[in-house]
């Protein structure tokens, strides 16, 4: 599979914290964004130079509660608990490349690939993978499940004028995606199944799972964790 760097995702409590805190960080605020009916959630977004852009999410307070659990974890009880700390990079969402077709290689590898859901938003259509209880992907092996925001959603566009490629662009630019992870090895053999060893840097780490993104700015090298 040909892989790149789709879009980075912060979680916030809401919209409003998330950008205050990537402006703090970046010296630019997310702008636009919309709605996500199907999941509960709204965003905003921001593109970055090279083709990826960066998303700021939470849950619509003004939404219907949806019938199935939220994406990216956002109702589970260990991301409830972070977000009371404010907005974090808590996941990534790796753009799977034409000609392969992200529904079929899920279909030959459903114990591997999370489900694939259809969504849309104004003009956008897009499918990414999506467990059936929300949780963030993982990579499974015999002992643990690595994961924890660091293995990425996989997303295709079926749209040619996605996100990606159509935010206004600013001089912000991804340098390095990293993280560390206490089941480091196991990730990266995920990583390397799916075709994303290039994509992110994964260290061994006996502490709480970290993803970091390093973002080249006007004032130099900014980090986001």
């Amino acid at each position: 599979m040909t892989l790149a760097i789709d879009h980075l995702v912060i979680a916030a409590p809401d919209l409003d914290s998330g950008a205050e805190y990537v402006a703090s960080a970046l010296g630019v605020a997310p702008q636009g964004g919309g709605t996500h009916p199907r999941m509960g959630t709204h965003n905003r977004v921001m593109g970055l130079y090279g083709g990826l852009y960066l998303e700021v999410i939470a849950i619509d307070p003004s939404a219907a509660a949806p019938d199935r659990p939220r994406w990216f974890g956002l109702d589970g009880d260990l991301m409830r608990q972070r977000l009371r700390d404010g907005p974090f990079l808590a996941h990534w969402a790796a753009r799977v490349e034409r000609p392969a077709d992200l529904s079929r290689w899920q279909a030959q590898y459903p114990d591997r690939i999370a489900p694939v859901i259809p969504m849309t938003r104004g003009d956008l259509r897009w499918r990414l993978t999506v467990p059936d209880d929300g949780s963030l992907p993982a990579w499974t092996g015999e002992a643990a499940n690595a994961g924890d925001g660091l293995f990425p959603t996989l997303i295709q566009w079926d749209v040619a004028n996605h996100p990606a490629v159509s935010l206004p662009g600013h001089d912000l630019a991804l340098r390095r995606l990293h993280g560390q992870h206490p089941h480091a090895e196991l990730l990266r053999q995920g990583l390397a199944w799916i075709g994303a060893t290039d994509l992110i840097e994964i260290e061994q780490g006996d502490g709480p799972p970290l993803l970091a993104a390093d973002i080249e700015t006007p004032a130099g090298i900014k980090t986001l964790r």
